[in-house]
């Protein structure tokens, strides 16, 4: 009764939602801080003054949300977080044929996966990374070919092209995750210059907003490079499912017609009305990011004078592992005082944990936890 095709599928995995009591989550990397008022001001209008517009298709282009995002990123060179090593400047104009809008940065990188990669040659990326990209290969039937971190969790940037000057393609996530380690502008246009340049170089950016230069800079020399962005992080709209990726105008021709052949209405009106208002309230995001960052410092700080060991992050979280404690006994222990945190129990990384950094307060009550 159901297709072969099914019996191969792994899944993705989210993070535990729990409704047996009220917890404080820390495990799926969602923004603690709630959108500005300006988002609810923007839904509460189009609701009260153009309820019409919800029984009518929404744009098929998104065309007025990719408008906003490219004046949004020209606004601020990409990077929200206000630390020395996190501003980057454009010298040239991010334009909206530039941006494919999908429903959730996830959307979009299944697209990717579909557009780019081919079936007869592996697809480069970290042995451990974002574990949506093993789903959308085994969905597609693409092979992976996972590469070794280093000892320090930094990806091998010399494994991975070497590794793909023979590849289909090339998918990682700067800043890494679960790790919370970003490479540099430099290091990334390093692999650009050593990549086959008749195959697409993707840099999920999910993360950069919290503390590291965007790859954004490098799209007017780099014509294969895409940069995937999200709205469900820096921008606190996990809840509406809004990303987007910026590219060479052909590209995004490409991931549109991959779309219009599978699902031909990305965005709808309520999610665009509400990320059209939050682009525009970007001073808003500078000061929560840079808060976070503030936390993140601050609760890596205290964690290591207790003993843990805590990977250097550049993200909205932090991963940490402890010297007598495995990453379940944490993870459990921790979850037994009403406080959600990750725990990815896959080889090599098994005894480590995975913590959003929340509010002060929040933090705070896990710190005296852990």
């Amino acid at each position: 009764m159901l297709a072969n095709r099914l019996k191969t599928l792994n899944p993705y995995k989210p993070g535990e939602q729990l409704t047996d009591r009220e917890y404080i989550k820390l495990n799926a990397n969602e923004n603690a801080f709630p959108p500005p008022k300006e988002v609810a001001n923007a839904v509460s209008n189009l609701l009260n003054t153009n309820l019409k517009s919800l029984s009518l298709y929404p744009d098929p282009d998104s065309t007025d949300l990719r408008v906003e995002i490219a004046n949004f990123l020209n606004k601020t060179g990409g990077v929200l977080a206000n630390t020395k090593d996190a501003k980057s400047k454009l010298d040239f104009e991010i334009t909206s044929d530039m941006i494919f809008c999908g429903n959730g940065s996830d959307e979009v990188l299944s697209f990717v996966f579909y557009a780019f990669f081919d079936d007869d040659k592996k697809v480069v990326t970290p042995e451990f990374s974002y574990s949506f990209y093993p789903v959308y290969a085994g969905y597609y039937g693409i092979e992976l070919e996972k590469v070794p971190l280093k000892s320090d969790f930094s990806l091998d940037v010399e494994k991975m092209l070497e590794y793909g000057k023979n590849s289909s393609g090339m998918i990682f996530a700067n800043p890494n995750a679960p790790t919370g380690i970003a490479l540099s502008l430099t290091e990334i246009k390093n692999m650009l210059d050593n990549f086959p340049k008749d195959r697409v170089f993707v840099v999920d950016e999910a993360y950069v907003d919290f503390g590291t230069e965007s790859a954004l800079s490098l799209l007017k020399d780099y014509k294969n490079l895409l940069v995937v962005r999200t709205f469900s992080k820096s921008i606190c709209l996990a809840g509406m499912r809004i990303g987007y990726t910026v590219g060479n105008p052909e590209l995004i021709k490409a991931l549109t017609l991959v779309k219009n052949s599978f699902n031909h209405f990305p965005v709808d009106v309520i999610c665009k009305t509400a990320a059209i208002a939050a682009l525009k309230s970007y001073e808003y995001y500078e000061k929560i990011t840079t808060e976070i960052v503030k936390t993140r410092e601050w609760f890596s700080q205290e964690l290591s004078k207790k003993g843990y060991s805590v990977i250097p992050s550049k993200t909205n979280f932090v991963f940490v592992n402890h010297p007598t404690k495995k990453g379940s006994e944490i993870y459990e222990d921790v979850k037994k005082t009403g406080i959600l945190i990750r725990h990815f129990a896959t080889p090599g990384i098994e005894n480590f944990v995975r913590i959003t950094i929340g509010t002060r307060e929040q933090m705070e009550a896990l710190l005296k936890v852990m």
